[in-house]
């Protein structure tokens, strides 16, 4: 019989696109994929370093896991991903884990899960200033067919003082351009019908002579019925070339999410986030020229080393200014080993935390209703997803990445759909078939 393996992803979704290659590389090994973790042989977390409580919540899996094993002896454990490579030995340590594999050690699991069989617990955390898994053909985990993740690049050269990407996922290095053209082919002759290119910071590619517009444009050029998205871009790189690119495709989403952190620049400085204040705002200026109904979501940190209620007003008041679409929002969580833990104390209270971040999501809240109602009376173009959670209804997302939900018109995933929108939530569009 074959093994079978049950692996449980976490955090980005670039982890959702690794998980897809591990699956892979198992697969060829003779690996069987299950989705009920009570019959599997290995059973493993893909896992995310960004914020404490992430990797908090992977520790409390691991008991799960355990307790599993000890009704089925001979299962694996293992560890994969960023907090793999954060705690390396640390994790076989707890003699709960039997296999720990950094991301870029992917090719090896096989060769590991072996040596694990054997008793003797493994570990790969080398990381690569080369590997991007480029000739790996994914086994997709969308089950309804319709959305692919693509990985450009792997990797991250910026730094930022509080961030532990750089350290977990090493250098940047970006994927060979034909490559990835040709998996957005397969995809789409699959059926799939819209490709999200991944990437820590997509706007820093390149390959050869082929920059990332370059590229978002090749990929588009595979079919008009083929939508292109991706994410994530730094305001710092993101280029008036990109833009034009976007504006120039139809089928380029009408959508970025555009991280800002913090909208004070002494904040932003120490954050070693290299644009200011006023160089995102005239981002978001360009983009708005250029494409009006653009979307813009972004990630946002309250209480950062030494912020004050200066520094905090400044930031409620850039997310005030720019009206974004919706935002990721957490409070500093301080990682080891990177320079904001090394060189600045965590120095705002924890209830002073808490209350900036309440303030910052409620007023996110509030411009995001904005937002939406904005496209009331408005008639966009869908991309069926499958069933709505509300009953004889249909969901899928617009160009500019607002959830929309319709009547069930015998639509099916993958097909396009013209809707008229009637009303909405802050999160989603209320909407009637055209």
């Amino acid at each position: 019989m074959r093994a079978k393996v049950y692996i449980e992803t976490y955090g980005c979704q670039m982890n959702v696109a690794d998980t897809e290659v591990i699956f892979a590389i198992l697969g060829k090994e003779g690996y069987e994929r299950t989705e009920d973790m009570s019959e599997a042989d290995v059973i493993m977390a893909n896992t995310c370093s960004v914020r404490d409580n992430a990797e908090q919540r992977i520790r409390g899996r691991i008991e799960v896991f355990n307790q599993v094993r000890k009704g089925r002896p001979g299962v694996l454990v293992g560890i994969l991903g960023c907090m793999a490579e954060r705690l390396k030995e640390e994790l076989l340590a707890t003699g709960k884990v039997d296999v720990v594999a950094g991301p870029d050690a992917y090719r090896t699991l096989p060769a590991l899960l072996a040596a694990a069989a054997s008793g003797t617990p493994q570990i790969n955390v080398e990381l690569s200033r080369s590997e991007t898994y480029a000739d790996i053909d994914p086994v997709r985990l969308d089950k309804g067919g319709v959305s692919a993740f693509i990985s450009i690049m792997r990797g991250c050269n910026n730094v930022c003082s509080y961030c532990v990407v750089p350290y977990t996922r090493g250098a940047e290095r970006s994927r060979d351009a034909h490559s990835i053209v040709r998996e957005a082919c397969d995809v789409f002759h699959r059926g799939y019908r819209e490709v999200t290119l991944l990437g820590q910071n997509v706007d820093s590619y390149h390959w050869e002579d082929i920059s990332f517009a370059r590229l978002l444009a090749m990929v588009a050029d595979i079919s008009p019925l083929l939508r292109v998205r991706f994410a994530t871009s730094n305001p710092y790189d993101l280029t008036d070339e990109v833009l034009e690119t976007m504006a120039s495709r139809e089928n380029i989403c009408k959508h970025i999410h555009l991280p800002f952190q913090s909208g004070s620049d002494r904040i932003l400085e120490k954050m070693r986030r290299r644009n200011t204040r006023e160089g995102y705002l005239e981002r978001v200026a360009k983009i708005r020229s250029l494409m009006p109904e653009c979307g813009i979501t972004t990630d946002v940190i309250a209480g950062f080393c030494s912020e004050t209620e200066e520094d905090h007003q400044d930031t409620l008041s850039l997310m005030e200014e720019v009206g974004f679409d919706w935002a990721f929002m957490f409070q500093y969580s301080e990682r080891p080993g990177t320079l904001a833990a090394r060189k600045y104390p965590d120095d705002v209270p924890p209830e002073v935390k808490t209350r900036r971040l309440n303030e910052i999501i409620d007023l996110q809240n509030r411009r995001s209703l904005d937002r939406y109602r904005e496209r009331i009376g408005k008639r966009l173009t869908v991309l069926v997803e499958g069933p709505s959670k509300r009953g004889g209804q249909l969901c899928g997302r617009s160009s500019d990445n607002k959830m929309c939900v319709f009547p069930d018109g015998g639509q099916k995933p993958g097909e396009y759909v013209d809707v008229l929108v009637d009303s909405c939530t802050s999160a989603t569009l209320i909407c009637t078939l055209c």
